[in-house]
């Protein structure tokens, strides 16, 4: 099992940026739907964007033009650029990794968007 770590996350002013990093223990290119969930207080875990192993993307619309996902599987690594960021983003993001007989979740990192 793929073992998944984020970093980049924490507390932004709203209109703010971030970065967050998912680095895998082995290779990505295996897995062919790598992506980003979100957790709100209080609120089930969500889909905030995927993204294939050629490249083809999808975004919740309350993130669509604001938030973009990229992968390096050279790097074995998933990025989620956020930008413009608002109060309601504020969530634990996960990373996940679905494959044949596969779905790992990272352990989550905490974004707070607030002034």
């Amino acid at each position: 099992q793929v073992q998944l770590v984020e970093s980049g996350g924490g507390l932004v002013q709203p209109g703010g940026s971030l970065r967050l990093p998912c680095l895998a223990s082995g290779s990505i290119f295996s897995f062919p739907v790598m992506g980003w969930y979100r957790q709100p207080p209080g609120k089930q875990r969500e889909l905030v964007a995927t993204i294939t192993t050629r490249g083809p993307t999808n975004y919740a619309d309350s993130v669509k033009d604001r938030f973009t996902i990229s992968r390096d599987n050279a790097k074995n690594t998933v990025y989620l650029q956020m930008n413009s960021l608002k109060p309601e983003d504020t969530a634990v993001y996960y990373c996940n990794a679905k494959g044949i007989g596969q779905n790992s979740w990272g352990q989550g990192t905490q974004v707070t968007v607030s002034a």
